[in-house]
């Protein structure tokens, strides 16, 4: 099972009305097939009550074995429903890579 899949896995649990785990590790520089940057977007009534840390420590807390897998940057968006109705649907998009190693992609 892919590191991301793990990921994927783990956040159904929390039982997310939308949920995407995108592997974002080629958009920098790291090897080929890489498992190293993740972005969450995480939409769950679980949320409802928590603020921003509360969130972010439930869902490390929640994915900490594959954190120690390697994982080099985590991006969490996590909302409850009414949050992701009133954005739409919308997250912004995630930086360019600022720089590091120089592998092929």
């Amino acid at each position: 099972m892919t590191l991301q899949h793990k990921i994927q896995s783990l956040m159904e649990t929390l039982d997310p009305s939308h949920l995407e785990v995108i592997n974002e590790s080629h958009q920098h520089n790291v090897p080929v097939d890489s498992e190293s940057h993740f972005k969450v977007i995480a939409v769950s009534d679980q949320f409802e009550g928590l603020n921003r840390i509360q969130r972010h420590r439930k869902v490390n807390q929640l994915l900490a074995e594959p954190l120690q897998q390697g994982v080099h940057a985590l991006s969490l968006h996590l909302w409850t429903s009414t949050e992701w109705m009133s954005r739409n649907g919308m997250v912004a998009d995630s930086p360019n890579c600022r720089g590091g190693g120089s592998h092929t992609h």
